[in-house]
């Protein structure tokens, strides 16, 4: 039932966004792959010939605005809308500046906003959609030196389940995937960040991550994947507003 869809992924270049749009194009999905390096998304159309570049920094409204609105114009208006693109920075409160702030808040949720309000446009008035936001274990529950990443988690949260109010009742349904620690090269920035913070090893920084899933692994972007797979199937059109915990276990 998706074949001929058209996706539009967010940070679909590397990572859980790639992952993601590798599921959905398999499943015979036209998907619209964004990132802000032209060079990382020649590499991932390369791998699957549904799959789409478009240049789009989430962080600019002008640049979303006419993205979103090229995408349309080449594939079709959007039938899934996944807001997944990202930063995973954490910064002790007392090294938290505005400008850091307003990085994290200004890409994770921002750029959640200005996605779905766009992709909407061409959603709206239609008999199917889905809507998926790409949040974190850290948008359920508070993560230890990083309270902007996790305030823009929480946000993204919020705004799913005040979008799938205001929509309910319709045919598009909103949810958010809230993975923990996923094997991807945010991983191994953070295994940098960590050494350089504390003096730990690489295999100790990175033992801080995999510990921290309850079933004691990274998760593959690949299992990610399959649960937004899901969320696009038509027998979960009763799943809306929720918020889908990949953890390894109860947080």
């Amino acid at each position: 039932m998706l074949n001929g869809k058209h996706a539009l992924v967010t940070g679909g270049g590397t990572g859980i966004g790639l992952a993601i749009a590798r599921a959905l194009a398999d499943a015979g999905v036209n998907v619209t792959i964004t990132g802000r390096r032209a060079e990382v998304l020649a590499r991932a159309v390369a791998s699957h010939d549904r799959l789409h570049a478009m240049v789009m920094d989430v962080c600019n409204e002008e640049s979303v605005l006419a993205g979103v609105a090229l995408a349309v114009e080449e594939r079709g208006p959007v039938d899934i809308c996944v807001a997944n693109a990202g930063v995973a920075e954490g910064r002790a409160l007392h090294k938290t500046d505005l400008a850091f702030w307003r990085h994290i808040l200004s890409t994770n949720l921002d750029g959640a906003f200005l996605t779905i309000r766009e992709c909407m446009k061409s959603m709206h008035g239609r008999d199917w959609g889905r809507v998926i936001a790409v949040s974190s274990i850290a948008g359920l529950r508070g993560l230890k030196g990083a309270s902007a990443y996790t305030a823009s988690k929480h946000g993204m949260v919020g705004l799913i389940r005040a979008l799938s109010e205001d929509y309910i009742g319709g045919p598009i349904t909103f949810n958010a995937l809230c993975p923990g620690y996923v094997d991807t090269p945010i991983v191994e920035q953070n295994v940098t960040a960590i050494k350089t913070r504390t003096g730990m090893s690489a295999q100790d920084a990175r033992a801080v991550m995999v510990n921290a899933n309850r079933h004691k692994r990274l998760i593959a972007p690949e299992e990610v994947a399959a649960a937004a797979l899901w969320l696009c199937d038509d027998r979960s059109g009763s799943v809306n507003g929720q918020c889908i915990e990949i953890a390894g276990g109860q947080m």
